[in-house]
């Protein structure tokens, strides 16, 4: 797995690693039982503080992603996994809530939120139709 940081995000690099790591599990780009890698290793690729990688495995294992296994590493929840509805839940309503938050920074009115989510869902779903056409028929 690639990660990719960026310092000028004004997103905490944990939480960075964290968001990433939790969309490769419910992705399935991880599979359960996989191994991450190690924090030394990792650290020094992303050229981060290990402990800034131990924060973001901890924040993962709290939330039940991922298992330490002692002497072993870090390994992608068997028990846990994030392939379940409640997981998937909780990182679409993570998603919704910051979307909520910038909206009300940006001073946008619900009602004016809503129109909003409502046409990029009509968007989505037009684009998607549109892929799962066919070749060749109108």
């Amino acid at each position: 797995m690639i990660f990719q940081i960026n310092f000028k995000s004004g997103a905490p690099v944990y939480l960075q690693l964290v968001d990433q790591i939790r969309y490769a599990a419910a992705s399935g780009a991880l599979r359960s039982g996989e191994p991450l890698p190690p924090i030394r290793a990792l650290a020094e690729q992303l050229r981060v503080n290990r402990n800034t990688v131990a924060k973001a495995y901890a924040e993962l294992e709290g939330q039940g992603i991922i298992e330490t296994l002692h002497g072993k590493g870090c390994f992608l929840s068997e028990n846990n996994s994030p392939f379940k509805k409640q997981v998937r839940e909780k990182l679409l309503l993570n998603e919704i809530d910051s979307a909520i938050v910038t909206a009300h920074h940006l001073q946008v009115g619900r009602e004016e939120f809503l129109a909003a989510v409502n046409e990029r869902l009509d968007f989505f779903e037009h684009k998607a139709a549109e892929t799962e056409k066919p070749k060749g028929n109108p």
